[in-house]
């Protein structure tokens, strides 16, 4: 993968002296930097959101909402280093790690992803790194098959990343202290590219970022304001609904739900919309998966609601197991109504992993519809 051209034209938008951006990555992984009129005037990129709930946004990010990330990152991993891209180019984890190389004047270096994400390529692209200080975002799928490889030289290159950022979808605490227990230093990361990527760190905002609980029609929502928010969506009337302005500061209304601890820590409870009402029991999608995934044999959960005649909507899971055979299938549901009595899934699908969309987040909608079809609304 050639990045220059796409480095060069970023970094002309960065400086005010190009027209913003938004890459595009072709069939054979080949980054294009392609001008986009916005209408804002310190527009610098254009980067769609994943689509894991619906249909991808066009995202307006500017400059000052960049440089604010890529400071607040900086302070918050206690210096700037050489980045090593392991994500999608075209989504804003990817963009991220060019933006922040830029703006520390280091060379990023680019995985092999022609094959897709192996520990092999990871592995061979994290030993051509130079810096002493190094960092990497990964997803918690890739850090989990890294972390499985059984070569040493894998191990070794990610004890050598001063700080791991791990986001895109909530990482399990399992997987969270397998990382621990190998000696990987890992930042738990929570935004979206509405703002610019991950704003909080471990449950603790960047600095210059405002993180509330709504009220009223947004009760228990996450918002997220501060200097890292987008202008907006090319979509005025998607823009309208989504941000919002209040005593000078940007806001943006996420699809979560959350609580803050007295020490001002976020912790996410889950989608707004995950709530499952079963035969008139409400139970979180989020509380439920969390309850499977501490299940023996159990490396992953996706759970949701599906059409349900006798129910109104069952409860549903997608479960990546380390045997995802019939025999293993039937140990995970035996032990599923003692741990979860009403709330137990009704159906459940395996495989070896869950469904991912190319920037690591579940692929919801695609599992949700697998999961509706074989329970067919019984």
């Amino acid at each position: 993968m050639d990045i220059e051209p796409v480095l060069k034209a970023l970094a002309a938008a960065l400086e005010g002296e190009g027209p913003a951006v938004e890459i595009i990555v072709s069939a054979n992984g080949q980054p294009t930097a392609v001008p986009v009129n916005t209408g804002v005037e310190d527009a610098a990129v254009v980067v769609r959101t994943s689509g894991s709930t619906g249909t991808p946004k066009a995202t307006i990010l500017t400059v000052d909402a960049l440089v604010a990330s890529s400071v607040a990152t900086a302070m918050a991993l206690r210096g700037e280093g050489q980045w090593l891209l392991a994500l999608p180019l075209q989504f804003v984890a990817g963009i991220q790690v060019l933006v922040r190389s830029l703006y520390a004047g280091t060379r990023p270096w680019v995985m092999d992803q022609s094959n897709g994400f192996t520990p092999e390529a990871f592995t061979a692209a994290a030993e051509e790194l130079t810096d002493k200080i190094r960092f990497t975002s990964l997803v918690p799928t890739q850090l989990q098959r890294l972390l499985d490889s059984p070569a040493p030289a894998t191990l070794a290159v990610l004890r050598r990343f001063n700080a791991i950022l791990l986001g895109g979808a909530p990482a399990t605490p399992a997987l969270r202290a397998a990382a621990r227990d190998a000696g990987l230093t890992v930042v738990t990361t929570y935004g979206s590219a509405e703002t610019c990527g991950g704003c909080v760190y471990d449950g603790t905002p960047l600095d210059g970022v405002e993180v509330r609980i709504g009220a009223g029609e947004l009760a228990g929502r996450v918002l997220l304001g501060g200097d890292t928010v987008a202008a907006g969506y090319l979509d005025a009337e998607a823009s309208a609904q989504a941000f919002f302005e209040e005593d000078g500061i940007r806001w943006y209304v996420t699809g979560d739900l959350g609580e803050l601890s007295d020490d001002g820590k976020l912790t996410v409870l889950g989608r707004a919309d995950d709530v499952i009402i079963t035969g008139g029991v409400k139970g979180s999608a989020a509380y439920i998966q969390s309850k499977l995934e501490t299940l023996d044999g159990v490396k992953a959960a996706f759970v949701a609601g599906v059409p349900s005649r006798q129910w109104g909507q069952a409860v549903a899971a997608y479960l990546a197991l380390d045997d995802p055979s019939e025999d293993g299938l039937q140990r995970v549901m035996s032990q599923r109504e003692h741990l979860l009595g009403v709330l137990a899934p009704k159906t459940a699908c395996v495989d070896r992993e869950l469904l991912m969309l190319p920037n690591g987040k579940p692929d919801r909608l695609t599992m949700i519809e697998r999961l509706s079809a074989l329970h067919r609304g019984q």
